[in-house]
């Protein structure tokens, strides 16, 4: 795919995001109804709840790349691996900022270490954070590349056995949405989900401008280094 044609579909990404996340948080404030126990503050929930469930999918997404990479040795699957969470780490911070924000309104503090949700999600977020250091810790690009690539793996493949875990373990405080007890009025779900595609949107416009832009550096590089050999 050429660069101009690269850059057209990334605008109109762009833009679907832009009209996808306006629909959902419309839907969200104007149309899906007040919670009649949290009330206003349950509106957390439609940015809360995205953002965990596409950072975690962003993860194992990550995974995914960092296997082909292990498979070929193109470095283009390392590149998407290292985006991938790296976007996902930032989402997953909003993930705890916005969670602590949610807890103070309701149980009136900002941390309940007794919530197996909540601590799952925060060993999850810490787990990729070592990433960071582990990469940049190693110079040689080949071996950084296949470390880290081992490193998505692992970590990738301790996500859905976390979640796992979440869901078959008793909920101290913590509701639980998407449980057999029992779901969303059809009016919250039809936002929720809206919502939902927009962030992953948002997640894919994101990691798509993240690579285009590496790439242009790394070409403006090479061509940086070619003139200055011609001189």
């Amino acid at each position: 795919m050429s660069s101009a044609l690269q850059s057209i579909t990334l605008r109109r990404l762009a833009i679907a995001t832009v009209v996808v996340m306006g629909v959902g948080y419309g839907l969200a404030f104007l149309y899906a109804p007040e919670d009649a126990t949290e009330g206003f503050a349950q509106k957390i929930f439609y940015l809360h709840v995205p953002l965990a469930t596409v950072a975690l999918v962003g993860f194992m997404v990550a995974a995914v790349h960092a296997i082909r990479h292990l498979r070929t040795g193109d470095p283009k699957h390392d590149a998407r691996a290292y985006v991938s969470i790296h976007i996902s780490v930032i989402f997953g911070l909003a993930v705890l900022l916005t969670g602590a924000i949610w807890a103070k309104s309701q149980w009136g503090v900002w941390w309940e270490w007794r919530e197996p949700t909540l601590v799952s999600f925060l060993i999850v977020f810490l787990l990729y954070a070592t990433y960071y250091p582990l990469r940049y810790s190693i110079e040689d690009r080949d071996r950084q590349a296949r470390y880290s690539s081992v490193f998505a793996i692992t970590a990738g493949a301790f996500v859905p056995l976390n979640f796992l875990a979440v869901r078959l373990a008793q909920p101290y405080i913590h509701p639980r949405t998407f449980s057999s007890s029992g779901g969303l009025p059809d009016s919250m779900l039809f936002a929720f989900l809206v919502c939902l595609v927009g962030m992953a949107l948002l997640w894919a416009t994101l990691v798509w401008f993240e690579l285009d832009a590496k790439a242009t550096s790394g070409n403006l590089k090479r061509i940086r280094r070619a003139l200055e050999a011609t001189t």
